[in-house]
């Protein structure tokens, strides 16, 4: 890794990386610039209706999808170094009693119990490896509690926990684990949330703004390089000067 005008430039010829939630927004964000930067990138989305190179089709609440991308990726690469894992689902913006309860549950089970699967699915063959990453999306909504939000925040907190959980029984490998809690994006995920949500999160910004996907890359870059050794199992902020702890 050298760095160039501030920014730092990551050499990782020869690492398979697989990321999934790839077809727009944070996901393809972070494939491009693993791409600039050498790997082989794994790109796996629900989205994507059949196998196109390097892109597999993957629904992160099917066993069965998770093993079939996984033995794909062994079968063809070799091996996994490293796991980047974007998909996710916010669903509507509605006080918790108005909650459908279907859709609640729907929502628990893409952010939280998917994050289970993809993690059972794809440790073993990171822990394959003498040194290996992996990096979950939650969001600081995990860690205030997003009002109209209720099942979405739910969901992060436990991707945050099950993270710090993940990265402690696997301290000492070679492994290291952690999460990113972005705070607003500018994503397509928003389309999902009223006007008058996003703007409640954008003036919840010290900065003003929405974070960009590209910001969230990058902080993706490092917790997936050889510089992040001791760092393990810890939620990295990127919220603008918003997050309070």
């Amino acid at each position: 890794m050298h760095v160039n005008n501030g920014f730092p430039q990551y050499d990782f010829s020869g690492r398979v990386v697989a990321v999934t939630g790839t077809a727009r927004g944070i996901g393809e964000a972070i494939c491009a610039r693993f791409q600039q930067a050498g790997a082989q990138v794994w790109m796996l989305d629900v989205h994507y209706p059949a196998r196109d190179g390097f892109q597999l089709p993957l629904d992160i609440t099917q066993p069965e999808s998770l093993t079939a991308a996984r033995e794909t990726i062994l079968q063809t690469s070799g091996r996994l170094d490293t796991l980047i894992h974007c998909a996710g689902f916010a669903g509507p913006t509605l006080p918790l009693i108005d909650y459908d309860p279907a859709i609640w549950r729907q929502i628990i089970d893409v952010n939280l119990n998917g994050t289970f699967e993809v993690c059972r699915t794809f440790v073993p063959a990171l822990l394959a490896q003498p040194q290996s990453w992996l990096v979950n999306l939650a969001s600081l909504a995990g860690k205030e509690g997003t009002p109209n939000a209720s099942a979405y925040s739910a969901a992060k907190a436990g991707v945050i926990a099950l993270t710090k959980s993940l990265a402690k029984e696997h301290a000492q490998s070679g492994l290291r684990i952690n999460c990113v809690a972005p705070a607003a994006i500018e994503t397509p995920l928003l389309a999902q949330m009223t006007p008058e949500h996003v703007a409640t999160m954008i003036a919840k910004s010290p900065q003003g703004r929405l974070g960009t996907v590209e910001e969230v890359a990058e902080m993706v870059m490092w917790l997936s390089s050889g510089a992040c050794t001791f760092n393990s199992g810890a939620a990295f902020d990127l919220s603008g000067g918003r997050a309070t702890y």
